[in-house]
């Protein structure tokens, strides 16, 4: 598949074999194809989650366990990417990881497809720790093609290559949702399985074309590290055994023994994390400030990410039950809503890059924190939209599927603001001593935002009632508005980053 894209180098001097990718290191597609596969797999499994967790002939759990099930799923798979880069610099090196990841990704598949409830959170639990394997370290062999930062062709090879992740993540709603949903839930999961199984194939076949220092391991462990690594671990995996083993023979365990650990971790590691990095001391004074200004956009996207990770459970719960969906008299299925958000990306992230470029010849282009800012304001706007379907549910009716489609159009526009900012300031910001460590940090905040999520749901909290949702609207827009006004302190901090 991946032969058939490419095409001859229309670049002088494009260094490898005579075959390009667009333009591009051949390995770009090798990487494309994983990636789009594994989003498939990914975003297919996850638009079916929540709809099988709640649906009769599925575990016929209620809303809010759901909710809180699918939020420490998205949360963990988020944390793991930090254990997961920990493992491509230290152990297996990028490319031997990526493909173990992708082999426990479809065995996580293949278990959710067994018609077993007791095999199910085994499942998620695979698929949760091969994602963050996979994440962390695929990005990274993508930088690899290229001949350092200043290669003129790597942007655009991370703008193909982010195209593969949205590619993924529609086909796999209309594909593995129908599937799912209207034939057979596990039938669907299996699906999944499928698409990374074809991901891993190819990635097996076309890893020559990868960049020699991919299957390097850039800080390998020494045997004294391996040895107290092996310990610890061993220790904290007995401590768990022992402990559930006590609480599951004592008739007291229930499903939230899980959970609430789960969803604490998610809120207490990010906290610790940029703890410790502020308090380090061998951070001089300019990247003191540089965090501390850090700390304003993680608050803030951790807001974003609460909400905006709600258009996979509370929005999907709410169209199962109060929408009507179907356009012109055609009926489709719920899960399809999940393809919304990607086409939208594909078609206004060009739109939005053109944008910033006219601006900036004008020397008009708003600066990072406006950008933030609006971003957060279009998150909580999107709630508030969301209060009109939520009105006219209680009213006895069902909301018009439109309705929904333009609650993720103004999320995705928010998204556009301020997750490639987000990305783009992580690296500008981070102290040298953790540069290769803050994209992670990064991604903790969309751990702390579903943790949130999955903590409000285990209190009992209906996140489908219409107080709640204008109170967490109102939030993310008074935490848009506050950086906005204090901009000039926040810009102070950041030093020479603009």
């Amino acid at each position: 598949m991946a032969s058939s894209l490419t095409k001859d180098s229309v670049t002088p001097g494009t260094p490898g074999p005579e075959k390009t990718f667009f333009g591009h290191p051949r390995g770009l597609a090798t990487l494309f194809m994983t990636e789009m596969w594994e989003r498939f797999s990914y975003y297919g499994m996850r638009a079916l989650l929540p709809l099988y967790l709640v649906a009769p002939g599925g575990l016929g759990l209620n809303a809010g366990t759901a909710t809180a099930i699918y939020s420490v799923y998205l949360s963990l798979v988020y944390l793991l990417t930090m254990p997961g880069g920990w493992f491509g610099d230290r152990v297996w090196g990028p490319r031997k990881t990526v493909a173990i990841a992708g082999g426990v990704i479809m065995l996580g598949h293949l278990t959710l497809a067994l018609p077993s409830s007791g095999t199910f959170y085994a499942g998620l639990g695979l698929v949760a720790i091969g994602s963050g394997l996979l994440k962390a370290n695929i990005s990274t062999m993508v930088g690899q093609l290229y001949d350092g930062p200043d290669d003129p062709r790597r942007d655009g090879g991370f703008t193909v290559f982010y195209m593969g992740i949205n590619l993924g993540a529609f086909a796999a709603p209309l594909v593995i949702g129908t599937i799912g949903e209207n034939v057979n839930w596990h039938l669907g999961f299996a699906l999944a399985a499928l698409g990374m199984g074809l991901g891993v194939i190819q990635f097996l076949l076309g890893s020559r074309h990868l960049a020699p220092h991919s299957s390097v391991v850039p800080k390998p462990l020494s045997v004294e590290e391996k040895t107290s690594t092996l310990r610890k671990a061993a220790f904290w995996a007995a401590l768990a055994v022992v402990f559930y083993a006590i609480v599951g023979f004592s008739g007291a365990y229930t499903l939230n023994w899980i959970l609430v650990p789960l969803t604490l971790l998610g809120v207490i590691i990010p906290v610790l994390v940029l703890t410790r990095i502020k308090r380090d001391k061998s951070l001089d004074r300019a990247e003191q400030s540089k965090m501390s200004a850090y700390i304003w956009f993680f608050v803030a996207a951790a807001v974003f990410w609460m909400i905006y990770d709600q258009g996979g459970s509370t929005l999907s719960l709410f169209a199962d039950s109060s929408a009507e969906n179907s356009v012109l008299g055609w009926d489709f299925p719920v899960s399809w809503y999940q393809s919304v958000n990607p086409v939208i990306i594909m078609a206004l992230a060009p739109v939005f890059a053109m944008l910033w470029l006219a601006l900036a010849r004008r020397g008009k282009e708003p600066s990072t924190i406006v950008k933030f800012s609006f971003g957060l304001v279009l998150v909580g706007a999107s709630f508030f939209l969301f209060l009109a379907p939520l009105a006219i549910a209680d009213g006895g009716h069902k909301a018009a599927a439109l309705w929904l489609v333009a609650i993720y159009f103004v999320q995705t526009c928010g998204e556009l603001l301020l997750s490639p900012v987000g990305l783009s300031v992580t690296t500008k910001m981070a102290p040298v001593k953790y540069a290769s460590q803050m994209m992670g940090v990064w991604f903790l905040a969309v751990t702390a935002g579903d943790a949130t999520t999955g903590l409000l749901s285990i209190a009992g909290v209906d996140l489908n009632k219409t107080g709640i949702v204008a109170a967490e609207a109102t939030l993310a827009v008074v935490a848009g508005v506050a950086i906005w006004m204090y901009r000039k302190r926040v810009k102070e901090l950041m030093g020479d980053v603009r």
